[in-house]
């Protein structure tokens, strides 16, 4: 038998409807987790159900996805968390016998295999970058997502109840706008904006020029991209 690395343990000790399985159990632990954040927080309970409700119909992969993502923009969310026990009670979800529990949990082996595969999944988290003194950002394989060409960044850590993709402040020649993390650095809400804050319900931006206040809602982003 030949050594048992991360590389080949998948592929050669690992039977595959196990693997589907425990990646189910993973994921539903892994929604458990952002219900009882979500729920933890305060007036938040309309957040919760669209958030659940646009991934219920889901497949499995399409979930580790929408989680991966919700969790990059709510980091707080697996604070504290123990990725040993969702391994641990996504492993009780499979097995038909305590005896046949204990093994799973008692093979070290699989279990560093399954925690990795785990994290992999759903710690991907995208990180700002700076090049020549203007920042950027990068995502978890770090990919260019936006440029590094503004003077100052601000990845909005908001809720992804309706998986929108959320717009970024960003600031250029000294004044705010909007840009999308699209790769293609895509202007939402030009740079005429003296302050930009983040709101609770949408619209989700309020932008400030002088004592002038504008909520920058579809119809102020559409207007804006009819122009580029």
């Amino acid at each position: 038998m030949g050594k048992i690395t991360q590389e080949n343990f998948e592929h050669t000790y690992v039977d595959p409807i196990e693997l589907r399985q425990i990646d189910k159990f993973v994921c539903a632990e892994m929604g458990r987790q952002i219900h009882r954040y979500i729920k933890g927080m305060s007036g938040s309970k309309k957040i919760m159900e669209k958030f659940e409700e646009a991934i219920s119909t889901f497949s499995v992969p399409e979930k580790e996805v929408a989680i991966a993502r919700y969790i990059d923009l709510n980091r707080k969310a697996i604070s504290g968390l123990d990725f040993e026990i969702v391994l641990a009670r996504a492993i009780a979800n499979y097995c038909d016998t305590y005896d046949y529990f204990l093994t799973m949990i008692n093979d070290k082996e699989k279990m560093d295999f399954y925690l990795k595969r785990i994290k992999d999944k759903y710690i991907r988290f995208h990180k700002v970058i700076e090049h020549n003194g203007l920042f950027g950002i990068v995502d978890h394989e770090g990919k260019t997502i936006i440029s590094p060409n503004y003077e100052f960044l601000r990845t909005c850590y908001t809720y992804v109840d309706d998986l929108v993709t959320m717009p970024i402040i960003a600031q250029k020649n000294g004044k705010l706008g909007l840009i999308l993390p699209d790769r293609k650095d895509t202007v939402v809400a030009d740079f005429i904006f003296d302050d930009i804050q983040l709101r609770d319900e949408y619209p989700y931006f309020e932008g400030w020029i002088g004592d002038k206040k504008v909520y920058l809602d579809e119809s102020f982003y559409n207007q804006t991209l009819d122009k580029n």
